[in-house]
């Protein structure tokens, strides 16, 4: 395999990456290379999840999405998930429980995202980047499906995460 950086940034890193598939074929890619991220759903003991109203450019303004952040450099999954957790919406949870890994987009990035269930919320710190733009929403889970439904909410890794918490039993899940 051979490896020409194009850029390399703050989060990401472009390469163009010369390997040879499955097939035999060799062929040249574009693949960016991110540190991987955590995300959560707070779900309060009522059965409210805490979502964030965020202020996104790359998707032409305000979104909705589950509290989430970029791993730093050797930092465990588990350990972003509970710092992003009282960073962005100011809540510590008892417990964090992994969902799932998912891809976010593997056919040109390499980016993992670990999704957990935060239960036992307690109230800590907001400390907000000098970057991040957003409202700290609460909400029954069935209206965060029916955002989801109704094309409100469009961010995969919180569709992913919402519906996964709702066939897990939704509303009846609290600290255990």
């Amino acid at each position: 395999m051979n490896v020409k950086n194009i850029y390399t940034g703050k989060v990401v890193m472009l390469n163009l990456e010369t390997v040879a598939l499955p097939n035999g074929q060799s062929v040249e890619l574009e693949i960016i290379r991110h540190p991987g991220a955590a995300a959560m759903v707070p779900m309060k003991d009522d059965g409210t999840v805490v979502l964030i109203r965020q202020y996104r450019h790359a998707a032409g303004g305000f979104i909705y999405e589950i509290p989430a952040g970029k791993l730093h450099p050797g930092e465990a999954p588990l350990v972003c998930a509970a710092r992003e957790l009282e960073e962005e919406i100011g809540y510590r949870a008892a417990k964090l429980e992994l969902l799932f890994s998912i891809f976010t987009a593997p056919g040109f990035a390499d980016e993992v995202i670990h999704i957990y269930l935060a239960t036992g919320l307690m109230p800590g710190k907001q400390q907000l980047d000098h970057d991040e733009v957003l409202d700290v929403i609460e909400m029954p889970l069935d209206k965060a499906l029916a955002m989801i439904t109704d094309g409100t909410i469009r961010d995969g890794k919180t569709i992913v995460g919402l519906q996964s918490v709702y066939l897990r039993g939704g509303e009846n899940i609290s600290e255990t």
